[in-house]
């Protein structure tokens, strides 16, 4: 395929997407807005979520085989696509136990945490699944994550701090928002998505180094011409891949705290514990969190900036509040 072509084809791809998205919120009548203030969860909400989910994916697989295929033509297109499946196949099947490595996270039962378990196994009752288990991350600074491929090998991580700072109905909302987000498979398509923006970011970089050096070997020079337009999309697709993955983020948060709201049956429980973790993060950020895994615990655990928050995996903690706030003052 030609630089043209390829360049063609990424145009087409974000068209595709960006159409596809307003003729479904057409047709369902549904704002762009997950979640509206007042309306509760229902079929159509969850429905729209999971559309906006599966578009946003299939742009970054898009987006993959586009940079494959203007790196080493079709060979390049199928390296790339095998390439982001054999990832996604690693990350499904391990992703749980790296990230309560990479935290040393220590596993917790009723014994030393029989508050802990106790919400959790109530709320996990509620929600018909299993009782996922418990890990706790000796840290003062107070988050929590939930991790696992699905409601059988699940796992919810806490911290110290967020077990000194809240008290049980705060806890309990906390918990019940990571529940949810086990029970819409949010951390399976969350470490999808994290794979599939690494895949892009990487063969970015190679068509990076390829546009500086002049592309691959065997190319006419129709398609060694035009070097700034292949290190141009060379920048841009990774930046995409950012975006698509910060919103696919950003978007199953709204649907985990309205989910969790109704499963403890109180909003106002989630509402107050985020304000306590908000408060809490800015004056002492995680130390040991990085980016690829910011977009799992409930707060942002990084350090606040106006770039941070720009390129932030979670909506904006006012908004979340203001929206629990509005669904207690509707039930």
């Amino acid at each position: 395929m030609t630089r043209k072509k390829a360049e063609a084809s990424f145009k087409r791809l974000l068209r595709a997407v960006s159409e596809a998205a307003k003729t479904h919120r057409r047709r369902l009548n549904v704002p762009a807005v997950l979640l509206p203030p007042g309306q509760p969860l229902g079929k159509l909400k969850i429905m729209s979520s999971m559309f906006k989910t599966t578009v946003l994916l299939a742009a970054l697989t898009g987006l993959i085989m586009v940079i494959g295929q203007l790196l080493g033509g079709r060979g390049g297109l199928e390296i790339a696509f095998f390439f982001a499946i054999a990832m996604n196949f690693f990350s499904y099947w391990f992703s749980d136990k790296m990230v309560l490595r990479a935290y040393g996270a220590q596993p917790l039962d009723p014994s030393n945490a029989p508050e802990l378990y106790s919400i959790v196994s109530e709320l996990a009752q509620s929600a018909r699944i299993p009782t996922p288990r418990l890990y706790l991350i000796d840290t003062d600074t107070p988050n929590a994550f939930a991790t696992g491929r699905n409601p059988r090998h699940a796992a919810v991580a806490v911290t110290r701090g967020i077990m000194r700072i809240c008290n049980r109905e705060e806890l309990k909302g906390v918990l019940g928002h990571e529940l949810s987000h086990v029970l819409n498979r949010d951390i399976l398509v969350s470490s999808i998505a994290a794979t599939l923006a690494g895949v892009v970011m990487m063969l970015g970089t190679w068509a990076r180094w390829a546009a500086l050096f002049g592309g691959f070997g065997g190319r006419d020079e129709d398609e060694r011409g035009g070097m700034l337009g292949i290190l141009v999309m060379a920048i841009l697709a990774p930046l995409a891949a950012t975006m698509i993955q910060l919103a696919i983020s950003r978007t199953r948060e709204y649907q985990a705290d309205a989910s969790g709201a109704k499963l403890t049956h109180n909003p106002l429980y989630l509402a107050n514990a985020l304000r306590k973790l908000e408060a809490a993060n800015e004056r002492m950020p995680l130390p040991d969190a990085t980016p690829a895994t910011a977009h799992l615990f409930i707060v942002n655990p990084l350090s606040s900036g106006l770039f941070a928050r720009l390129f932030s995996t979670h909506p904006p903690i006012e908004e979340r509040i203001r929206r629990l706030e509005h669904m207690s003052q509707t039930a």
